[in-house]
């Protein structure tokens, strides 16, 4: 992405790349609404709590300025178009995880979300990523909950343990 060259002569402005610019400048407006709402500790300090996420917002702010500038003069390069089939696994498996969390547990439901991504990114058939999927996730549940000591969802499968 750069601002000099003007590769991008004659294109149009890249509306994608505009409204991430646009979502990058709400984000930076919502984190100095945030900070400025808060209480500031350390009175007598020049640099206070409140200084690091203005320092964020300052940089989102600027990356914003930056990707609209790009996006306006053209300057990302040309995308195919966005299939709608893999965003529906990927999205569709983060959905199935969030509804079977409380109830199938973290394994068997992040084991789905693994299983629905890998089928989104074109890999493995379901009948072999839904296992692989769930053994990596209760190796995760373990290290988390038995040697970490913090607390996931647990269902029939991690109750067994």
């Amino acid at each position: 992405m750069s601002l000099g060259g003007g590769s991008g002569a004659g294109r149009r402005p890249d509306w994608a790349a505009l409204a991430i610019a646009a979502a990058l400048a709400m984000v930076a407006g919502v984190i100095v609404w945030s900070t400025a709402g808060g209480t500031s500790g350390g009175g007598y300090a020049r640099i206070g709590p409140a200084a690091f996420p203005y320092v964020i917002a300052a940089g989102l702010f600027l990356l914003a300025i930056w990707t609209a500038i790009a996006a306006w003069r053209g300057d990302f390069p040309k995308r195919e178009p966005q299939q709608l089939g893999p965003l529906a696994w990927i999205v569709g498996g983060l959905i199935a995880q969030m509804l079977l969390l409380t109830t199938a547990g973290f394994s068997i439901a992040t084991g789905i979300l693994f299983a629905a991504t890998a089928r989104g990114l074109g890999r493995g058939p379901l009948w072999l990523t839904v296992p692989v999927g769930i053994v990596l996730a209760f190796v995760v549940w373990l290290i988390f909950a038995r040697l970490l000591q913090l607390s996931l969802p647990a269902g029939p499968l991690e109750r067994l343990f």
